[in-house]
């Protein structure tokens, strides 16, 4: 169940989610989210759901690795479904015991699992195509505007990038110290709540002083590495925006570029973006072959 949780982790590919702009899948993860809990219509989760399917396919993740991080959340999804069907009010669709089961718990209650879902598999996308130093870098350009009210942008990012970077590393050191716990005839399954709590103690200390030593590792590496904080640091690969950047801006600003894409010669946003990547990588070939042609006549 531990190894089923897939976010921080980083899914290797070469795709064109993968070579975007950390800025650029930023934006659109927190739009999409937005989009998920703003609107209550069913057109809306369709178009979402077209879109997400869309991205899935052009990042080259396969979806059944994606799904496993679905897992993770099943009993707080269990419980949101529950709340939403017995505690909504209104009109009754039927009766279990003394609990009322209404039409728009159940309308709430699918569209509350449909987020959840969403939820996890847009965060999901995110951190499967991008690498933890990119999306340091991407956060700490996008929340840049920030400093100018004294807030420690690079502390943040940084900050974050790290604690989804420990969640891979952290999720192994549980597994390892519960077998080793089992082993030594520790029992965390059988018995109540109250039981299964008190199990747990002897995983969490471990767990906790583990999570402790690694982090005072890491301050005194990158203490040694000369690392001062954000102030005068260069990149040693700057952020640059690509043209697919701006044409992924546009779709998700359109709508998912169906439009576009429809009014084009293109049949779909896959055809479309490739062929943009494609162009782009003619273009840089024909420049190259410019530059050599110019320095032969020389």
């Amino acid at each position: 169940m531990l190894r089923d949780i897939t976010l921080g982790q980083y899914y290797p590919s070469d795709s064109v989610i993968h070579k975007m702009d950390p800025r650029v899948k930023l934006f659109g993860t927190i739009v999409f989210i937005i989009s998920l809990f703003l609107f209550q219509k069913i057109s809306v989760y369709v178009v979402a759901t077209l879109f997400l399917a869309a991205v899935i396919m052009i990042s080259k993740v396969p979806f059944s690795f994606m799904v496993k991080g679905l897992k993770g959340i099943f009993v707080l999804m269990m419980i949101t479904v529950v709340f939403n069907l017995f505690l909504t009010p209104g009109t009754t669709a039927f009766a279990i015991w003394k609990l009322k089961v209404t039409w728009e718990g159940i309308r709430q209650a699918a569209f509350m699992a449909v987020r959840l879902t969403y939820l996890i598999l847009g965060s999901s996308v995110l951190t499967l195509t991008t690498t933890p130093n990119n999306l340091t870098d991407g956060l700490e350009k996008a929340l840049s505007p920030l400093k100018v009210i004294k807030v420690p942008v690079h502390e943040i990012s940084m900050m974050m990038s790290i604690a989804l970077r420990f969640i891979p590393i952290l999720l192994d050191e549980t597994d390892k110290i519960m077998k080793a716990q089992m082993a030594r005839c520790a029992d965390f399954e059988s018995g109540g709540l109250i039981k299964k709590a008190k199990s747990l103690v002897p995983l969490l200390v471990p767990l906790f002083i583990s999570a402790f030593r690694r982090a005072n590792d890491l301050a005194m590496a990158m203490e040694a590495r000369g690392y001062r904080g954000g102030e005068g640091r260069t990149k040693m690969k700057p952020l640059i925006y690509h043209k697919r950047d701006y044409i992924a801006y546009g779709c998700k600003l359109n709508g998912h570029c169906i439009d576009w894409a429809h009014k084009s010669q293109y049949t779909s946003k896959e055809q479309a973006l490739e062929t943009l990547v494609r162009s782009e990588s003619n273009d840089n070939i024909i420049k190259k072959n410019r530059g050599h042609g110019q320095s032969r006549g020389r």
